[in-house]
């Protein structure tokens, strides 16, 4: 290379690949050089104090690693800013960092849940049940994809239930919390705490209980919480990404007891509640936008909430960092990762070891370990077939995730496969398990 000016702009392309868009943008790609001293020493500059103080703590490692590719030895990072503003003193506000700017979270109530057409039944059927719980629909049970607003219905209905009866106790939990304190309260003998949890509620919430799948502990011990809390005349309120008829392997007392009461869908919002969301969480940051950028990212953004809203903060980011106003153009760099990601977050091994630990009722060192009783190695089995179906990896690279060689791993899926097609229940436990790892 030519010069200090060529060695930067290939470290900086190595950046680019190794970091976020966002990132580079805000951090790396103003980076401007400086020196190149004593063979190993490189001083760059920063526009301000502020950003020197980001680079410094979070992407010093990045940027040697990117020298170090384009010119094959180490070197030492010097970070200095304009010497205007040494001597001004000039740096962003003391109250404005990274992980710091302005959220914009919603409190989660009623008065700020954005209602259109997709959700308006089930948000009445929510404030019914906490204007009159018990009283109303009991249990009700709301249902949809994820990032819709289920979750923050259930807040809602919390709130506004504990505003009015503070005497109440309100139990509120996302379903794998209370799976994971079953399997602890029977390994640590202490299930009899654990019921006086659950039962004694005066409202219970669970959330994303489509975990309860195939997990035959959690719905036996589910089913007689359920039972009691509802003979008793307690409420109870249900969120699912799915009906609960499309839980296959639920236990069907417990599917019935999951429609005696009422069920609201929610979908995905339309295009002016789109446009409601995104204004609203603009609001909540103080970000002036522009009616045709909230548009755009309404127009582009269709199935989830929370990429609308993640959408608005990243272009209050790039406006509190950069100074960059919200338009078409930043907005269009601002979603485009997500609009390149067609595929489900791509799932760890361990979502997936997790998982099937919780239905099997193991421990997820059981299924990576040398263990051959009959449950823990029917828990490997189906890890292995589940980490083929969903990653693709060889048989070779399976293996060595639990130190077995290829054969032992052929063996564990095709038995899986010969099994699920004559197994119908099996069957439907792999689904719901792939489900939840997807979820």
């Amino acid at each position: 290379m030519d010069s200090f000016n060529d060695v930067l702009d290939a470290a900086k392309a190595y950046c680019r690949e190794h970091t976020a868009d966002a990132t580079y943008q805000c951090y790396i790609s103003g980076l401007e050089p400086v020196s190149f001293e004593n063979s190993n020493c490189v001083t760059l500059m920063v526009r301000n104090d502020f950003i020197r103080k980001i680079v410094s703590d979070r992407y010093t490692a990045l940027l040697k690693d990117a020298f170090k590719a384009v010119l094959g030895f180490d070197i030492e990072l010097q970070l200095v800013i304009p010497p205007s503003q040494q001597e001004e003193g000039e740096k962003a506000p003391e109250h404005i960092t990274e992980d710091n700017l302005p959220s914009g979270r919603y409190d989660f109530t009623f008065e700020n849940f954005i209602r259109g057409p997709s959700n308006q039944f089930a948000f009445a059927a929510a404030q019914a049940v906490a204007a009159n719980p018990s009283g109303a629909y009991n249990p009700l049970f709301i249902y949809g994809p994820s990032g819709l607003g289920k979750t923050h219905l259930l807040n809602a209905i919390q709130i506004e239930i504990k505003k009015n009866h503070p005497d109440f106790n309100i139990v509120y939990v996302d379903c794998e919390k209370f799976t994971n304190e079953i399997i602890t309260a029977v390994r640590n003998n202490t299930t009899e705490l654990f019921r006086q949890t659950y039962r004694e509620a005066d409202v219970l919430l669970i959330d994303d209980i489509q975990f309860i799948a195939g997990k035959e502990a959690t719905q036996e011990e589910f089913f007689h919480t359920f039972n009691t809390l509802h003979n008793a005349g307690k409420q109870i309120v249900l969120a699912c990404d799915r009906p609960a008829k499309e839980i296959k392997s639920l236990e069907e007392r417990l599917r019935t007891r999951f429609e005696w009461g009422l069920t609201a869908d929610i979908q995905p919002p339309d295009f002016e509640t789109r446009v409601a969301i995104v204004k609203r969480k603009a609001e909540l940051l103080n970000l002036d936008l522009p009616d045709d950028v909230a548009e755009y990212i309404a127009n582009h953004l269709k199935q989830n909430i929370r990429q609308l809203e993640g959408a608005v903060k990243k272009l209050n980011a790039y406006y509190m960092l950069e100074g960059i106003a919200p338009c078409i153009g930043v907005t269009t760099t601002a979603i485009k990762d997500t609009l390149n990601d067609q595929q489900p977050i791509p799932v760890t091994i361990e979502k997936i070891i997790n998982e099937v630990a919780r239905t099997y009722n193991v421990m997820p060192a059981d299924i990576r370990g040398k263990k051959r009783n009959a449950n823990v190695s029917a828990a490997r089995q189906m890890t292995m077939y589940i980490i083929r179906e969903i990653t693709g990896m060889s048989m070779e690279a399976i293996g060595s995730e639990f130190q077995r060689d290829h054969s032992t791993v052929v063996y564990s899926i095709n038995t899986m496969e010969k099994n699920i097609a004559k197994d119908r229940h099996l069957k439907e436990t792999v689904d719901d398990i792939m489900k939840n790892i997807r979820t």
